[in-house]
């Protein structure tokens, strides 16, 4: 295998989610291939000492404004070097088109959930990129076989040609938990509560917790995650105003992990994921999970976790809490960034 060029634009990003997937896939990558084969093409203000692979050659672009301006040069270094293109995060580009992580369609699935013009304009902008993903990508990848089902059913995208490559959090083995956090929210100490973390999105429907809080004053709740440019939920300014309610805003991972380990359970009622990967992140951790039974959700997490209409925040935790689940050590054979690091290096070689 020779040639191959994976796109660093996730490297611009705070690792969220996708950005997340991105970099601990290619970390693992670096292990599995040999000196030459795989090239990163990194955005211009991304330091050296930031991102060092030992066997990945890495490319640093001049600098200039804008994804724009990233993908044009991604697209002529493309052409320039006669290179098959990795795309981790939703994204083709112009020339080139090679192997594209599609991790969802959310903006094709929930279209009414962009309400304002400059949302509803995002979102037919994404609707574009999912149906040019689907046209012109060599080869799609996504994270679940929900996801797999759906971009099938809306793009009529044959079977052969996408390949389902799970995340993992493996990752959260090597953070240290960082308690000090306890040290900001004091009440935490004294007061058991509930952990939920994510991308303050409509779908990650912070509404059942808004609602769920409001019907259970002496339940804590607290939320880490920052406010999206688009789809931002009404129910955010409710929150704030919740006094069993902590907006935590964004937190480190050493942070996140301390509450993980502490919380009484960890809350997800979105409504749609691709994969969803804060709930495996929180069992690697030993917490306990209460997460929607939606979209991509219950086939990711079988019988490991509490389920929850995401439409009723009526429910007794308590008593949801005291049923039993499946211990979820196959989960993380299951879903292990090592193992999708060599399936993806597999897929790479056949190509």
């Amino acid at each position: 295998m020779t040639n191959v060029t994976i796109s660093g634009i996730f490297y611009n990003h705070q690792l969220t989610g996708i950005e997340r997937f991105a970099h601990e896939i290619t970390v693992r990558l670096d292990k599995l291939c040999s000196p030459g084969e795989l090239t990163v093409l990194l955005p211009p203000d991304i330091s050296d000492n930031t991102i060092r692979f030992r066997n990945i050659h890495t490319v640093r672009l001049l600098k200039t404004p804008g994804r724009q301006f990233y993908n044009l040069k991604l697209a002529v270094y493309i052409l320039l070097h006669h290179s098959y293109c990795i795309d981790y995060g939703n994204n083709t580009p112009i020339f080139g088109h090679g192997l594209v992580f599609l991790h969802d369609i959310y903006c094709r699935v929930f279209p009414d959930d962009f309400k304002t013009a400059e949302d509803r304009k995002t979102m037919e902008k994404t609707c574009r990129m999912y149906e040019r993903i689907a046209r012109k990508a060599h080869t799609i990848c996504t994270v679940s076989e929900f996801s797999k089902r759906q971009i099938m059913q809306y793009y009529n995208v044959p079977d052969e040609k996408i390949h389902v490559i799970y995340s993992g959090s493996n990752h959260m083995a090597a953070i240290l938990p960082d308690e000090s956090i306890f040290g900001k929210f004091p009440i935490l100490k004294a007061h058991p509560f509930y952990f939920t973390l994510g991308s303050l999105s409509l779908r990650k429907n912070l509404k059942w917790i808004a609602d769920h809080a409001e019907l259970n004053p002496d339940e804590l709740f607290v939320i880490s995650g920052t406010a999206l440019k688009n789809v931002v939920p009404q129910e955010l300014e409710k929150l704030r105003t919740l006094k069993n309610v902590i907006c935590a805003g964004y937190l480190s991972d050493g942070e996140v992990k301390a509450l993980m380990q502490k919380c009484k359970a960890f809350v997800f009622p979105s409504y749609f994921e691709g994969f969803g990967l804060p709930p495996l992140e929180a069992l690697a951790c030993g917490a306990e999970i209460v997460i929607a039974h939606a979209a991509s959700l219950p086939e990711i997490y079988g019988n490991c976790a509490h389920y929850i209409d995401p439409f009723n925040p009526d429910v007794d935790l308590d008593r949801l809490l005291a049923e039993p689940v499946d211990s979820p050590v196959p989960l993380f054979e299951k879903y292990s960034l090592d193992r999708s690091a060599a399936q993806l290096y597999e897929l790479l070689k056949k190509i």
